[in-house]
């Protein structure tokens, strides 16, 4: 498996702090923020494959905010992925 070392930006972090604190944010969009949240700078982790498959679904839905598709995006950016390209 190939390691992943991308971590979540100060801009990224932000954006998922405020989706974990927004009271309407579904299952899914709490998941990607919390793991995007988890790999901020000081951190050298890397997304899990539940959290990575939440943050795709978040992005795939169109009624998600900006800040819920950043910190999505960010979570998603640091998923592990084998050679071939596929999620591990």
């Amino acid at each position: 498996m190939t390691r992943n070392l991308r971590m979540t930006g100060a801009v990224a972090a932000s954006d998922a702090a405020r989706v974990l604190g927004d009271p309407k944010a579904t299952g899914a969009e709490r998941s990607a923020a919390a793991s995007a949240l988890a790999q901020a700078a000081h951190q050298v982790r890397q997304t899990r494959a539940q959290a990575a498959s939440d943050a795709a679904r978040v992005l795939r839905d169109p009624a998600a905010t900006s800040d819920e598709r950043s910190a999505a995006g960010s979570a998603l950016a640091q998923a592990p992925f084998r050679a071939s390209g596929k999620k591990k």
